[in-house]
């Protein structure tokens, strides 16, 4: 896939959007409804009202970038609609872009290295 890479911060707005809106109008959106900077380097993610279409909003330090992805024969995991923002890892971004259950992903557990012996 194209687009952001590395340590992200994901923010999903957890109500559907009008999917007309283009980058300046899910900018607005972000400014008002998250209360965040659309330039801050976060991914935020836009539901329709159709739960197989989202839209990804990001600065890449060169301009916005606007992503939008439909399912053919299946449906984004979501969570409930309600107002408010709600963060998702990079791991489970990667789950939500691929169609699959999101909420199944956990970070890894820390695991000690080993000690020399001696």
């Amino acid at each position: 896939m194209i687009g952001p890479t590395g340590a992200l911060r994901v923010m999903v707005a957890t109500k559907p959007v009008d999917f007309r809106k283009g980058s300046d109008g899910l900018a607005a959106l972000v400014r008002e409804i998250m209360r965040a900077d659309p330039f801050d380097g976060a991914i935020y993610v836009f539901r329709a009202k159709r739960a197989d279409r989202l839209k990804l909003l990001f600065w890449d330090g060169t301009g916005v970038c606007l992503l939008t992805k439909r399912l053919e024969e299946n449906a984004f995991c979501w969570p409930r609609i309600e107002d408010g923002v709600m963060r998702l890892t990079s791991a489970q971004l990667s789950a939500l872009l691929e169609g699959l259950d999101w909420k199944r992903v956990r970070p890894a557990k820390d695991v000690q290295a080993p000690l020399l012996p001696g």
